[in-house]
């Protein structure tokens, strides 16, 4: 037999014993290919992968639905994520007695207790026959979820919360805090016997529906379990004694957000409330989960990543099942928030609120020296507290009929200036040479109208020739309107720029843009120019871009850097330079100074102030046309005590028409001055 026909045979006869026996045919599984296949499952968090691969004694102690579910509960408990599983070179291990092989490994992963590393875990993998083939399984007990558990033991994930860090004004007194409030509820078994009255009762004290009452009582599966219905301050004692008179009414102490300013700081504090879907989806990776609260509007919200801190947690093992027998796995503390302390005082900021007595509009007040803001007033405004405790029907429906709500924030929107953007133009027309203060301009008559057919009005007709000074006490349209003309469009675009207009202001809360002009505008057209020289036209201003700007009067013409929170090592700094011309200051400040002290002045009287002030007045047309006689008016005062300037106030009141004007926003600001300065 030639050697071809030996080696068919043989393998005819190795076949066909491999037919018989089933040994040896198929490749030997290797203990390292079902520990990387284990490995890879539980990185991905596939329970249902890691089950296939158990022991046959294994999945006799423990069903497929019990293992995915004991590792599903523990594993979000603990919000395991990038897992990564770490063993040495496993097919160097080699088997023992039993013929089995022991891998040892860590597992390194995301928790809520930060970057946890578990060590000293042991994987046993024993060969068995399933199905007639030789395969690797897994020997597995609960020690292969956490090294030290037992059968008997439960895993406990404690989210470990941060501290809100405080808002506080530039006293250090507060503005947001945390502290007590009581919350109201029901215990339905002491309560049923007198619902009947005692639900309308309730709803009569609270300003709340009926329903909201029963519908929370309904949704109670047990009697004797505490059902919140409302949270109170801890200074509503009369009704926190009231209510806890009716049988089965009681409190309990718990701890919310406190605004100890009120009303006056609702628009600019804000609050905060439970984040919602869309929230969570945006800031999940930023430290963020669907129990969280979240600043929902204002300072709380724009500061809400440094006041709300870090979370912490910690993994632990009850000992059968017991808290008295703890095992720490794994731990981080919480990290508070960081308390911000502003610029503001409260004392300004509420002082100018109560002044403006709900009027509709909004307020800066600034240090001119130091940008410091010490106060953004919206009016009407909101009470943050009720967002810690609840909004009463009565509010609620009182906010949603308001002609002028009092959820909009006003401070943070932008207006036309009316005449207070008269100091620019009269800054850029002295600054290129174009006005010369002691110029007249021939002006005859209350209608002006130029060659090109611009069309320009003035309220007083003085009856001979209008200078510089004349034209800021008496507010004169036409003459700006002229001047602007004579300046022409380019070298106003250019000069405006050194005001800031157009830029965003460099402070963290977000004021609405300035503009001098629609995107989609030309100054070109002479109508357009004229109109922005007295303040009308396109122009966009809020109340802080105003009071930076009549602050470079204090300051050799320079605008300082608007300043909302103070920190250490802040000092003052400018933020444009010389934007007023140094040498045009003094004529500038002496004509507005004269707007407030000269009889004919649009600022004087009302009453007449006891603090030397220079200011200027503004009324706002917002006409659809020139047809338009029925528009609204909005009134504008600006103004700053002369000596040692420490103040300045821009203020904005909506609807001022046939109720003085802008003489109703003057009356405020110097009401504001005078106490001030007491």
């Amino acid at each position: 037999m030639n050697l071809k026909k030996l080696i068919i045979l043989l393998g005819t006869v190795f076949l066909l014993i491999c037919s018989i026996t089933l040994v040896g045919c198929e490749k030997s599984v290797k203990p390292s290919e079902t520990f990387d296949l284990y490995k890879n499952f539980w990185q991905k968090q596939d329970f249902k992968g890691m089950y296939t691969l158990l022991s046959t004694e294994a999945k006799g102690k423990i069903t497929e639905d019990n293992f995915v579910k004991r590792y599903k509960d523990i594993y979000s408990g603990i919000e395991a994520a990038n897992i990564k599983i770490n063993a040495g070179d496993v097919n160097s291990i080699k088997k023992d007695s039993d013929k089995n092989v022991t891998v040892p490994f860590s597992v390194v992963m995301d928790t809520l207790a930060g970057n946890t590393e578990i060590k000293a875990y042991n994987m046993n993998l024993k060969e068995e026959k399933i199905e007639s083939k030789n395969k690797w399984t897994v020997v597995w007990d609960e020690k292969l979820i956490f090294p030290t558990l037992g059968a008997k033991d439960k895993v406990k994930a404690n989210p470990l919360f941060p501290i809100r860090g405080e808002i506080t004004d530039r006293n250090g007194t507060a503005l947001a805090t945390n502290g007590p409030i009581k919350t109201i509820g029901i215990f339905p078994s002491k309560f049923d016997a007198v619902k009947a009255t005692a639900i309308p009762e309730m709803s009569k004290m609270l300003d709340i529906a009926q329903d909201r009452i029963s519908n929370l009582l309904k949704s109670s599966s047990n009697p004797e379990w505490f059902v919140p219905i409302v949270n109170l301050s801890v200074n509503d004692k009369e009704k926190i004694t009231k209510l806890t008179g009716i049988p089965g009414v009681q409190y309990k102490d718990s701890q919310g957000r406190v605004y100890p300013g009120g009303e006056a700081f609702g628009s600019l504090i804000g609050y905060v409330g439970e984040i919602n879907a869309d929230e969570l989806d945006k800031l999940k990776n930023e430290g963020y989960s669907a129990h969280d609260k979240i600043g929902k509007a204002g300072l709380e919200q724009v500061y809400d990543k440094r006041l709300k801190g870090e979370k912490g947690g910690e993994i632990l093992i009850l000992k059968d099942g017991k808290e008295t027998s703890k095992e720490v796995i794994a731990k981080k503390e919480a990290k508070n928030g960081e308390s911000i302390k502003l610029s503001i005082d409260l004392v300004t900021q509420r002082k100018i609120y109560i002044e403006m007595k709900g009027d509709a509009g909004a307020a800066t007040a600034i240090n001119p020296k130091t940008g410091e803001i010490l106060a953004l007033v919206s009016s009407p405004s909101f009470d943050s507290n009720l967002y810690s405790t609840y909004i009463p029907d009565s509010i609620n429906n009182a906010w949603k009929i308001a002609v002028k709500s009092p959820l909009i924030n006003r401070f943070k929107a932008v207006y036309t200036p009316g005449s207070t953007f008269k100091l620019i133009t009269g800054a850029i027309g002295l600054k290129t040479g174009i006005i010369k203060p002691e110029e007249t301009l021939d002006i005859i008559g209350k209608d002006w109208k130029s060659a090109g057919n611009v069309k320009v009005t003035r309220v007083d007709d003085l009856r001979r020739p209008v200078n510089l000074l004349d034209a800021y006490i008496t507010s004169d349209n036409i003459y700006f309107a002229r001047q602007a003309l004579k300046i022409g469009k380019d070298n106003f675009i250019n000069e405006v720029k050194n005001f800031g207009i157009g830029e965003p202001l460099p402070i963290d809360y977000p004021i609405g843009k300035s503009q001098l002009i629609n995107s989609n505008s030309d100054l070109s057209r002479e109508q357009l120019l004229a109109d922005t020289g007295f303040g009308q036209g396109e122009i966009q201003l809020s109340t802080l871009n105003l009071a930076m700007i009549y602050s470079a009067l204090a300051n050799t013409g320079d605008i300082m850097t608007p300043v909302l929170e103070l920190k250490d090592d802040i000092t003052p700094k400018v933020w444009k330079e010389k934007a007023i011309a140094a040498d045009n200051v003094k004529i500038l400040s002496d004509a507005l100074i004269q707007v407030v002290e000269n009889p004919e002045g649009t600022g004087y009287g009302v009453p007449k102030s006891n603090i030397k002030i220079l200011g200027k007045t503004g009324t706002a047309e917002l006409k659809k046309d020139a047809k338009d006689i029925k528009a609204e008016e909005n009134g504008w005062f600006v103004a700053m005590n002369v000596e040692d300037p420490r103040l300045v106030v821009a203020m904005l009141v909506e609807d001022v028409k046939n109720r003085g004007e802008s003489k109703h926003v003057v009356k405020i600001v110097k009401k504001v001055f005078e106490d001030s300065f007491k």
